[in-house]
């Protein structure tokens, strides 16, 4: 079992704060903004727990109750700040009871980490106020949105919410986090085409489609995974038909030959003949669905070219077989070793092992550094770069780990147990079936249950023990409002969520014409605007 590399990992994480002479993402001197938001920490710190290092994951528990601060003057990525930070905050809440820290009555009700996830998501929600409920893309956290922000928002950034907003919600009782995210994903049902496909990027101000290239990768991959994840978190049947429909369009329009190709939303036509190391993440979200035959064989292909490699090239010609101009490079991205992880958790298969085992060697080899694992700048030659990011050890490492440790608590079949007492009465926690964000934050659905009083069990609560949670809610401490921003209006649009069966009177709704506000950057080409993903913080400029 390869537990080389895993063991230095776990030793690496003991020097999660970041380093004060780093570069920035450019090379250029680091925003001391960056430090003070913690990133990283946060990003990784249920990670510590998976992998046993208790101690450690207490004590940044106490670094980050005593030194984040969101009254900042940043501009903040609304889906990176979501799944890193929120997602982020809200599996270690939930998770820091198993790992020893001393909880507060109430939880998983109320407590620190809780009240952190509640401030920075209320940080996020300006960004919903547009005429369509789908969201900016950018928002600063002390100010709210930018008068001159673009309208023009990625996919994944509209729809990749209901995971960690509807967790807030049902632990807080404020359900406003989970309507936002609700409308969001109903906007963007309601502006596929007519053969069921959505584009890349969209105005969030008209609802009219800039990027028009479907596909399951970089800019829409998120989405998909949050109707699935989403629908299973919630026990929810409408995201899931909302899913299935777009599996239909997906395979007749974009699969061949198990590859996923990008095609024109509107006419299915072939765009782009190109594999995305980001959407080796599909052949685990279609083992989630029970779809294990087709996710091996579209696994198998991924991994012909993993071999061929030492990694995912970011972009992969298929008709060429190799790899894109200016996109060779692999930053230790966890997509493929996490379909790995699902389908040897279905299947059993030693293939899947094998994987685990050449993507341990393979990092070891060629990323290994002095203070960490580099990103490889081109896998051609194996050049790296000087970074790490945060989401190799929020996810890649995690991944690798649970694909070799069948004992894990993640992996719990409901043979064990926790019994908690929360001023709604009994709670079961952490059975199993863990959903991960798409960050691989673990959040333990039964959370969902112990937070509200479910009307048909009609559970009677001690009057001491509702004005003590009460008093909890209303701490004003931890109920910060947006400066500037104003109170949290829900979207000018129709209110009334639709399913997939009456998706065709949405479609006649057409959102009121608005002057749209000139873009704050020249218009660049798709291919560009892949390469920003991923950036959490955005200057000004």
């Amino acid at each position: 079992m390869p537990f080389r590399l895993l063991i230095s990992l776990g030793l690496l994480c003991a020097l999660l704060p970041l380093h004060h002479g780093a570069p920035g993402p450019d090379g250029s001197a680091p925003d001391p903004a960056h430090y003070s938001f913690s990133l990283t920490l946060i990003d990784a710190l249920d990670t510590l727990l998976i992998l046993g290092n208790v101690s450690e994951f207490q004590r940044v528990v106490e670094v980050l109750q005593d030194n984040v601060d969101f009254d900042i003057d940043v501009n903040a990525s609304v889906f990176e700040t979501n799944i890193r930070v929120v997602g982020g905050l809200l599996s270690a809440h939930l998770l820091s009871k198993k790992a020893g820290v001393e909880v507060e009555a109430g939880w998983p009700c109320s407590g620190p980490l809780l009240r952190m996830a509640e401030e920075a998501a209320r940080k996020l929600l300006p960004a919903f106020q547009t005429p369509t409920g789908m969201p900016y893309g950018t928002v600063n956290l002390l100010h709210g949105v930018n008068p001159g922000e673009t309208p023009v928002t990625c996919t994944a950034g509209i729809g990749t919410f209901i995971v960690e907003f509807a967790t807030l919600s049902s632990l807080t009782g404020d359900p406003v986090f989970e309507d936002v995210a609700r409308v969001a994903l109903m906007r963007l049902w309601e502006s596929r085409s007519d053969i069921g496909l959505v584009g890349n990027h969209i105005d969030v101000l008209t609802g009219k489609w800039v990027a028009q290239d479907a596909g399951i990768g970089a800019g829409v991959d998120s989405y998909f995974e949050y109707l699935v994840k989403g629908a299973i978190l919630l026990q929810d049947k409408k995201l899931m038909a909302m899913f299935l429909e777009y599996n239909k369009a997906i395979r007749n329009y974009t699969r061949f030959d198990d590859w996923y190709l990008w095609v024109q939303m509107y006419k299915g036509t072939v765009s782009m003949p190109v594999f995305q190391s980001l959407e080796a993440y599909w052949p685990g979200l279609q083992s989630l669905i029970g779809d294990i035959d087709n996710a091996m064989r579209t696994f198998l292909n991924y991994y012909t070219v993993w071999k061929q490699f030492g990694g995912l090239p970011e972009f992969y010609n298929i008709p060429q077989g190799y790899t894109v101009e200016k996109r060779e490079g692999y930053p230790l991205r966890p997509e493929l070793i996490e379909s790995a992880m699902y389908l040897y958790r279905a299947t059993g298969d030693p293939t899947l092992l094998e994987l685990g085992r050449d993507a341990v060697e393979s990092i070891e080899k060629i990323s290994k550094v002095e203070c960490g694992f580099a990103t490889i700048k081109d896998l051609r030659d194996h050049k790296l770069d000087n970074r790490m990011e945060s989401f190799f050890l929020a996810e890649t490492v995690k991944y690798l780990y649970l694909l070799f440790d069948p004992t894990n608590f993640i992996h719990n079949n409901g043979s064990t147990f926790d019994t908690v007492i929360t001023p709604y009465g009994e709670c079961i926690l952490g059975a199993g079936g863990y959903i991960f964000n798409t960050e691989a934050h673990p959040i333990d659905p039964a959370a969902l249950h112990c937070c509200q009083r479910l009307k048909e069990e009609q559970w009677e609560v001690e009057d001491l023990m509702r004005e003590f949670y009460s008093l909890k809610r209303n701490r004003s401490k931890f109920q910060k409002k947006t400066m500037n921003s104003g109170p949290w209006e829900p979207p000018t649009r129709p209110g009334t969520l639709l399913s997939p069966e009456n998706h065709d009177q949405a479609r006649e709704r057409k959102p009121a014409k608005q002057k749209v506000p000139l873009l704050s950057c020249p218009s660049q080409p798709f291919t560009s605007k892949l390469a920003l993903l991923g950036q959490v913080f955005l200057d000004s400029s």
